[in-house]
């Protein structure tokens, strides 16, 4: 089976997993991370936190905390950094920030439990730390969570967004716009989408003249999602989620592709 994947920064990772359950990975990146330049709020954070004026820090990514780190270096060496949030409320979501915190000496006061959504966040704040009368810092991941955002603020928090990077396209379009050509051809089984910013990018680039065909297509397509946010982004688009692993993690979408996928394909074929 042919599977098209629109990961970037894991491409040849999950190619790799394709491969070994026997299918054949078709890879069209649709975003990369770009880091922000002379990066003030994360600068204005970094003063913040080492004044202790910041009672929790939010951590969404575990690229995003490591971004971190880098942006406030010339402000705040990773020693202070870590010294400064020991002495806050730390709360991850999920087992990459986590990593990222340990690796530097910080054990995470918090971790989201799955599917690690910001209502999973929330649920664990209300239950372990109120945010009423708390100074909030959120890592932002390539784009603000207003959801979030408001949710904090109507719970009575002073939130500051800490942006470090942004997602952007591709430098080089040309394997996703292939990629959209082979879906609209029929020359696609399966395809895999490991985050939201991946489906709006893809339908971004098929532009008005190509996205009604492309949704049409995807009807005789297995679309598989990482998690929640990613299938509400798909199904925005008209798309099906058949697939959604239970524990929203690559390994485990692959797992659960290659023991569905079979038996989906043939009857989409059939369908077809």
């Amino acid at each position: 089976m042919r599977v098209v994947v629109f990961e970037s920064r894991r491409a040849e990772e999950i190619a790799g997993m394709i491969r070994r359950h026997g299918g054949e990975p078709v890879s069209a990146p649709a975003l990369q991370e770009v880091p922000l330049s002379e990066n003030g709020p994360a600068l204005e954070f970094a003063r913040l936190l080492s004044k202790g004026e910041i009672d929790v820090v939010i951590f969404l990514t575990g690229v995003g905390a490591g971004f971190l780190a880098d942006a406030i270096a010339p402000a705040l060496s990773r020693k202070d950094f870590a010294a400064g949030l020991r002495t806050v409320t730390t709360v991850v979501r999920g087992p990459k920030p986590a990593k990222v915190l340990r690796d530097i000496g910080v054990s995470p006061s918090i971790t989201v439990p799955e599917p690690n959504t910001w209502r999973e966040l929330l649920a664990a704040m209300d239950e372990r730390v109120p945010p009423a009368g708390k100074r909030i810092a959120v890592q932002e991941y390539g784009e603000e969570n207003p959801e979030l955002l408001s949710a904090l603020a109507q719970r009575g928090a002073a939130v500051m967004r800490v942006p470090v990077y942004r997602w952007a396209l591709p430098d080089d379009l040309g394997p996703l716009r292939d990629a959209i050509r082979q879906i609209i051809d029929g020359r696609i089984d399966l395809a895999l989408f490991m985050s939201a910013t991946q489906a709006e990018h893809l339908f971004q680039v098929a532009g008005r003249d190509q996205a009604a065909r492309l949704t049409a297509a995807f009807a005789r397509v297995v679309v598989a999602s990482i998690g929640p946010m990613c299938s509400q982004a798909l199904k925005r688009h008209g798309l099906r989620v058949d697939i959604e692993p239970q524990h929203p993690k690559m390994g485990f979408l692959v797992n659960e592709v290659a023991a569905q996928a079979a038996a989906l394909v043939s009857a989409r074929r059939k369908a077809g």
